[in-house]
């Protein structure tokens, strides 16, 4: 007995391999499991330990991927001497001959030895050879689950053999049912938990509002419960090893149910995930499930935008999407500055904790880092950043009103004027981008329009009646005198020709840059191009007829044709639409769309863009929605397929199409801005229509009536006349 007792005490080699930057935590790990003499290196850590710290390292380590047994070290010159000394080894003090088992290799160095599964295989034979030698039998090769693992290392002219005693990843904990399509590892999801800071003897609430597949959460469920990750596991790569104990493994078992029990009898702490993916949540809420932490976890779905904390205090710790493609990559920054906005907005009192790949996109949250962890996600160089969300919002920009000055200038005076008006009426109303010149005077034909900070002024050309020098010059002038009455530098103004053109010319490009801008409306952000295209990405005219939508939208699913850069799209989703689809030709306006998106925190989950045709669409969907925009160009045609599209002419067939897809207490918006538009007189026959034009010109815009036409319109009995 006493012998027995001293070979379970006697100190053992042990190793633990982990994920490059978890090295720290698996030494506090090893400490607490009785092990010795420690060595830390790149994704390794070597100890002296009895038996017993083997088995608890293969039970409770949350961080290693492996545990390794070491057993002996030989010469590894070449395959041929590889296998001779495997030959050698005492095999039958590990393993018997009905034994399964199995055998990997590793390499590293220079040696002559450069093929790892040759390797393996040399070491099999030995390991044969030795019981057919012996016995006159063979143990059998077991690729999947064996009752012992072999694990052979080796570098430059050395090997060291090993056995396996984790058998498997001891990332497989035996609660996933589905890892979804990019899963987060349960070692490296531990890891994040334990480097956040969360885990205390009485932990806020912990949030993750793009949970995935919940890894995160249960993870920190499982730590909080002090639940032992092994504990759900069916194999171990032990179980037939001959030295196996166990009795002291079934010890070390039912004192991990019994640290198990007590730790779910404690009082919890909120913890709730979120993701907009349906099927995803289902997966996280089969993983909570098997994990037997339902109780424990709350798995909804739900968008970033939507997401109120539970607390006043806690923790905000996720997974972030990673934009893998080029493509995906602007998409995922602006989502991070979304994710900041939300902390900053809704979350002033919480800690904050993001993994993300690219680390140049980490100032794009706008939060303070205090710290950042270098880690990886299999090969993927990642990065931890943890912060406290700043509890002072930073302030929004605020036109000043000018200095009253008369000057001998007109148009100064004029500018002056109407910004003292223009200004107090935005700032009542919280109106961030307006207009406040719209070719007031005959002799400066341009307008001004103000987003947020930057300055954005178009020049009309000139009848051919006024001298071209003359014109160029009062253009100079004014945009001198708009800079010295709103006091901006010369990089916040764009300035930009508007003219007639024909053909090719009005779709070509004016610039190439792709510099975006973040404005603001209402409860949406939006990104505008000031350079690139003749308009901004954001018609300032319709910003009462977005926020009709805005309150129309609730409950209802929303359609929105020919939809441009998506802004009716995004207010109607912000004022509770239960799903948006935004239809539009433009491969450019459906990727800005998909952008504007993500900067509202909004996922395409619930919000369809298709890039189609959309009169051709049309006659394709088969939908009802509650609420519809229809607000097509005047003109528009493709040259691939040779389609054109004239509003007045093709208008009828579209309304009637588009009310096709209404429901009965629908509302459509349909609206212009073709001066010479006339809506066809069948229209008023076949729906119950108004007139909402006067109503849908803003007050920046009240100069000019006819910027643009809209009209709303309800189903009657349509069907039947049909």
């Amino acid at each position: 007995m006493k012998r027995e007792e001293n070979r379970i005490r006697r100190k053992k080699s042990l190793t633990a391999v982990c994920a490059v930057g978890l090295e720290t935590l698996v030494e506090e790990e090893v400490r607490k499991f009785g092990g010795e003499k420690i060595t830390c290196g790149r994704g390794i850590l070597t100890w002296q330990g009895s038996l017993e710290s083997a088995y608890r390292a293969c039970l409770w380590s949350r961080f290693s991927s492996k545990i390794l047994l070491h057993l002996h070290r030989i010469r590894a010159t070449d395959e041929e001497e590889l296998y001779r000394e495997c030959l050698d080894i005492p095999w039958d003090s590990h393993l018997a001959v009905e034994t399964t088992f199995a055998v990997d290799c590793t390499l590293s160095g220079k040696g002559r030895i450069t093929h790892s599964r040759y390797a393996a295989l040399k070491v099999k034979d030995a390991l044969v050879d030795f019981f057919r030698q012996k016995e006159g039998k063979r143990p059998s090769v077991k690729k999947n689950r064996p009752g012992v693992k072999i694990h052979i290392h080796i570098q430059n002219s050395a090997a060291d053999i090993f056995i396996d005693l984790s058998g498997e990843s001891l990332h497989r904990r035996g609660y996933r049912v589905s890892g979804g399509s990019a899963p987060l590892k349960e070692t490296l999801a531990a890891a994040l938990v334990g480097l956040s800071g969360w885990l205390t003897e009485n932990p806020k609430p912990l949030l993750d509002p793009m949970c995935g597949t919940g890894t995160i959460l249960i993870e920190a469920a499982l730590m909080f419960g002090d639940s032992a990750p092994g504990l759900s596991r069916s194999y171990f790569g032990f179980t037939g090893w001959l030295q196996h104990d166990s009795e002291l493994w079934q010890g070390l078992v039912d004192e991990a149910v019994s640290r198990e029990e007590a730790g779910l009898a404690r009082t919890w702490p909120v913890m709730a995930g979120y993701d907009c993916d349906p099927v995803v949540i289902k997966s996280a809420r089969d993983n909570v499930l098997r994990a037997g932490l339902e109780d424990k976890i709350t798995i909804k779905q739900a968008e970033l935008a939507t997401l109120q904390p539970p607390a006043t205090q806690g923790m905000i710790l996720s997974n972030l999407p990673f934009g893998e493609r080029l493509s995906e990559v602007e998409q995922v920054s602006w989502l991070y500055r979304a994710f900041g906005r939300k902390c900053r907005l809704s979350f002033p009192e919480w800690d904050v904790g993001v993994f993300i790949s690219n680390a140049d996109l980490g100032d794009r949250f706008n939060l303070l880092w205090k710290k950042r962890f270098h880690l990886f996600n299999g090969s993927l160089p990642c990065r931890l950043l943890l912060g406290s969300i700043d509890r002072t919002l930073p302030g929004s920009f605020q036109w000043n009103l000018p200095q009253q000055r008369q000057t001998d200038n007109e148009f100064a005076n004029r500018l002056r004027k109407n910004l003292k008006k223009t200004i107090r009426w935005a700032k009542k109303e919280s109106v961030f981008c307006f207009r406040v010149y719209d070719r007031d005077l005959p002799e400066y034909n341009i307008s001004v329009d103000l987003y947020e900070k930057w300055v954005h002024i178009q020049e009309y050309a000139p009848p051919k009646t006024i001298d071209r020098e003359l014109a160029r010059k009062r253009f100079k002038l004014a945009v001198r005198q708009i800079r010295d009455v709103l006091g901006v530098r010369s990089d916040r103004i764009f300035l930009k020709t508007r003219e007639r053109q024909k053909g090719k010319k009005q779709y070509q490009k004016k610039s190439n840059k792709r510099k975006l801008y973040e404005v603001r409306e209402g409860a949406c952000s939006f990104l505008v191009n000031f350079t690139d295209y003749l308009d901004t990405g954001l018609f300032l005219d319709h910003r009462p007829i977005r926020e009709r939508i805005f309150r129309e939208a609730g409950g209802r699913k929303f359609l929105n044709l020919f939809g441009y850069t998506g802004s009716a799209t995004l207010q109607a989703a912000a004022g509770g639409a239960a799903m948006t689809t935004t239809v539009d030709l433009s491969a450019t306006y459906t990727d800005w769309m998909r952008l504007n998106l993500a900067l509202n925190g909004f996922c395409e989950g619930n919000h369809r863009v298709i890039q189609s045709e959309c009169k051709e669409w049309l006659e394709r969907d088969r939908g009802q929605y509650g609420l519809i925009f229809v607000d097509p160009p005047t003109f528009s045609n493709t040259r691939r397929e040779k389609r054109v599209f004239d509003i007045q002419r093709d208008h009828l067939q579209l309304i009637k199409s588009a009310m096709l897809r209404l429901e009965p207490s629908g509302i459509l918006f349909f609206s212009t801005n073709y001066r010479k538009f006339s809506l066809d007189p069948c229209l008023h026959e076949l729906f119950s229509l108004r007139d909402i034009s006067r109503e849908t010109i803003p007050f920046d815009f009240s100069r000019n009536s006819r910027i643009h036409k809209c009209w709303e319109f309800r189903r009657t009995d349509f069907h039947e006349k049909q």
